[in-house]
C-alpha cells in the first residue's frame, strides 16, 4: 500500500521513511519502530491506520545507527535490535521524528509508537509540540521519564504480564501522570500488539487498535 521516501533532520541526517495512506487525508501519524527497525510489522501498522483514512510515516530511526535495518524476533534481533538502539542518540532521534510530523505537510498530527516506539511517543508528546496526540504502546522508557510534562493529549497502553515493564512502573506513571490515560491489558505481555510475536494477544490487540484510532479521530479530527 505504501512507499519509502527519503526525509532530512534539522542536522542534516537523511533517512529512509514508509509512507502510506491517502494524499487527501484530513490527519497524518507518525508511526514508530520497534528495536527491529522499520520491519513488515510496522509497516502493517502504518497501513491499517493508513486504512482508517490517516496518512501515515514511519521514520526509520535506526538509520543513524545501520541503514535499512530490518530485523525478526529471535533471541539473536534482540539483541541485535538493543545494540542498534543504542548507538541511536535520542535527540538524534527526536530530531527525525519531528522531520517525519513536518513531512505530513501541515495537517493536524498524531505519534504512536511500540516497544521502543512507545518510548519515543511519549517523548513525542513531551519533547515537541508537534503533535495534537500521542498513543504509546508498551514504552519501556516512560517510567523514567515520566514526571515531563506533556503538550498534548496521551494514551498508554501496557501489558500486564510485561517482565520489562512491572506494574510498579506504570503506577508511578499514573502518579505523575494523572491526565494520562492509561491501559493495562490483563494477562497481556511485552508486544502483545505484534502478530510477528509468541505473545501476540489478538483480542487485546485489537482492542488497543480501537482505542488508539478513536483517540486519533477524537484529537486529530474532531
Amino acid at each position: 500500500m505504501g512507499n519509502t521516501i527519503n526525509l532530512t533532520a534539522a542536522d542534516g541526517h537523511t533517512f529512509s521513511a514508509y509512507k502510506s495512506g491517502p494524499a487527501d487525508a484530513r490527519a497524518g501519524i507518525v508511526v514508530i519502530q520497534e528495536i527491529f527497525g522499520v520491519n513488515h510489522h510496522i509497516r502493517n501498522m502504518a497501513d491499517r491506520l493508513a486504512a482508517e483514512g490517516f496518512l501515515t510515516i514511519a521514520p526509520a530511526l535506526f538509520d543513524r545507527a545501520k541503514r535499512d535495518a530490518e530485523l525478526g524476533y529471535t533471541g539473536d534481533d534482540i539483541a541485535a535490535g538493543r545494540a542498534l538502539r543504542g548507538q541511536v542518540p535520542d535527540i538524534g532521534a527526536m530530531l527525525d521524528v519531528e522531520a517525519a510530523a513536518a513531512a505530513l505537510g501541515g495537517i493536524p498530527a498524531g505519534i504512536v509508537g511500540y516497544c521502543y516506539g512507545g518510548t519515543i511517543a511519549w517523548w513525542g508528546a513531551t519533547r515537541t509540540k508537534s503533535f495534537k496526540a500521542a498513543s504509546g504502546w508498551y514504552g519501556g522508557g516512560v517510567a523514567a521519564t515520566a514526571i515531563e510534562v506533556p503538550n498534548c493529549a496521551v494514551q498508554l497502553h501496557f501489558g500486564e504480564k510485561d517482565t520489562g515493564i512491572p506494574m510498579a512502573d506504570v503506577e508511578k506513571i499514573r502518579a505523575a501522570q494523572p491526565g494520562v490515560a492509561i491501559y493495562v491489558y490483563e494477562g497481556a505481555q511485552h508486544g502483545f500488539g505484534c502478530d510477528e510475536r509468541a505473545s501476540f494477544s489478538a483480542p487485546d490487540a485489537a482492542l488497543a487498535q480501537a482505542r488508539t484510532v478513536e483517540f486519533f479521530r477524537k484529537h486529530l479530527v474532531g
